[in-house]
């Protein structure tokens, strides 16, 4: 009798997802997407050993990449980039402004091993320049789509940004 009612609910149960297999798709889809695994371990594994997570910013990657993306421009051929920057990354730390105005005191947090500040917010670097080299400079109109490109990546103006024929 057991196994008719199970056989029957489970009957039930498979007529209702086929009648909302919409609903079930998105809902398994949901499942396994927070099953999924997200960043490198050794990212995680740093950001815990140090107590404070630094957002991830390496000028070279971001160098690499942009050369990789306009590379793909028509008429580009080869590119290499060279950003520079006005500043790095900076850490902005909670304060604690209690009593009088002219003492202020960061705001610790003690763990396990040691003490830490607490970051509120992270200010990413701002560029001052691009200079790309690439092979398809001598036509204005690849210098043109380049530098439009520059500017909506790192948003210099046209004035900061050189664009120019490699050998």
């Amino acid at each position: 009798m057991e196994i008719k009612e199970l056989s029957e609910r489970t009957r039930g149960l498979l007529s209702k997802l086929k009648k909302n297999k919409f609903i079930a798709a998105a809902l398994f889809l949901g499942i396994v997407m927070l099953l999924v695994p997200t960043g490198s371990e050794s990212a995680r594994e740093k950001g815990k050993s140090s107590g404070l997570s630094e957002p991830p910013f390496s000028l070279a990657e971001q160098e690499r990449r942009m050369a990789e993306v306009l590379s793909k421009i028509s008429g580009a051929g080869r590119v290499e980039v060279i950003l520079t920057l006005k500043n790095g990354v900076e850490r902005e730390l909670a304060e604690d402004r209690t009593g009088s105005d002219s003492q202020v005191k960061h705001v610790m947090v003690q763990s396990g091993s040691g003490t830490d500040t607490v970051t509120v917010r992270y200010n990413y670097p701002v560029y001052q320049g691009a200079l790309i080299v690439c092979q398809g400079a001598h036509s204005s109109g690849v210098r043109l789509q380049i530098t439009e490109a520059v500017r909506a990546l790192t948003g210099l103006t046209s004035d900061k940004i050189t664009v120019t024929k490699m050998d």
